[in-house]
């Protein structure tokens, strides 16, 4: 007789009715592809603003364990469908996963892929978008504010003031808000997200093309300026992303594919708006790396559990 113990490991390890659809979709991806499949899904549609829904360097220990004794010679086909997050985590996911799969990373956008989901996509050597798929500006935010926009705003009291003097008194409390260096650390964060996918895209979706600098200008230009996008909340489709100039497959010309990733898609939505789950890692294996949000995890359960038969171990 097992005890208690072994018990609580047994239902631990015990998928729920949630599970059973999602991960059979996600098997049924990889029969269709032939490629490793991940999902790297956020909750944040249903669960809002729950911290842990965003990109975070958690999220690397879940592509450890879902990366783990995979043959990564079949590539990856990563599933997305995220907020956004930490430059620095979503720099660090990206490096991780080119490191197991060099390039043969393709991201496959079922609805939404935004900010720093974005910059992920880029660093694939393609997207598959359906015509409900939306990816996002990529300009980094400050508290909810736009980096660029406060750029711009500062310059143009600099402009106003060199203008006319009395404009000081209508600027002088607007740009008392900013704190010392707020400028200077926006403009490097600006920096930064163009420096990194503007390399992404060289080394992997324009590896080989004549007019790489050409292209990748336009879409870096396009994705960035907050003049141009408008909001960072701007839902950009996979018409507006080819035209940019982005490598965007139509999801609506494979339709085995289409079918079993929409599928995926809506059984996630399901599992974050039934349970306390916030943020799914899968795998095709039925692997899973699922995080809780604190108000609704179990007492003495652990908020990031691992899901599979023996618990998986991390990649080397």
């Amino acid at each position: 007789m097992p005890n208690w113990n072994q018990l609580l490991d047994e239902l631990k390890r015990s998928p729920s009715a949630q599970d059973v659809p999602r991960r059979r979709h996600l098997e049924e991806v990889h029969r269709v592809t032939g490629r490793n499949v991940i999902a790297y899904y956020s909750g944040w549609l249903q669960k809002g603003a729950v911290p842990g829904v965003e990109i975070n360097d958690d999220d690397k220990n879940g592509f450890m364990s879902v990366i783990h004794q995979m043959d990564r010679s079949l590539g990856l086909d990563l599933l997305l469908h995220t907020p956004g997050g930490e430059t620095a985590a979503t720099e660090s996911l990206v490096d991780y996963l080119r490191a197991m799969f060099d390039d043969d990373i393709r991201s496959i956008v079922p609805q939404l892929a935004m900010s720093g989901g974005t910059m992920i996509a880029c660093a694939a050597k393609s997207i598959l978008m359906g015509k409900h798929s939306s990816l996002g500006p990529i300009d980094p935010q400050f508290r909810g504010i736009p980096a660029h926009g406060l750029v711009e705003e500062f310059q143009r009291a600099v402009r106003e003031v060199r203008g006319d003097r009395a404009t000081i008194a209508i600027w002088q409390p607007i740009l008392a808000k900013y704190n010392p260096t707020w400028i200077g650390e926006c403009e490097k964060a600006m920096d930064w997200s163009k420096e990194m996918t503007t390399e992404w895209l060289r080394s992997g979706m324009f590896r080989d093309d004549a007019d790489a600098d050409e292209r990748i200008r336009k879409i870096i230009e396009e994705l960035t300026d907050h003049a141009l996008t408008k909001s960072h909340a701007r839902h950009l489709s996979a018409d507006r992303c080819r035209e940019m100039g982005l490598k965007v497959e139509n999801l609506e010309n494979h339709d085995d594919l289409q079918e079993s990733s929409l599928s995926f898609h809506h059984s996630c939505m399901l599992t974050f708006g039934t349970t306390g789950a916030i943020k799914i890692i899968e795998n095709h294996k039925g692997v899973a790396f699922v995080r809780a949000a604190p108000a609704s995890a179990p007492a003495g359960h652990p908020l990031t559990t691992e899901q599979e038969g023996p618990g998986p171990a991390p990649a080397p």
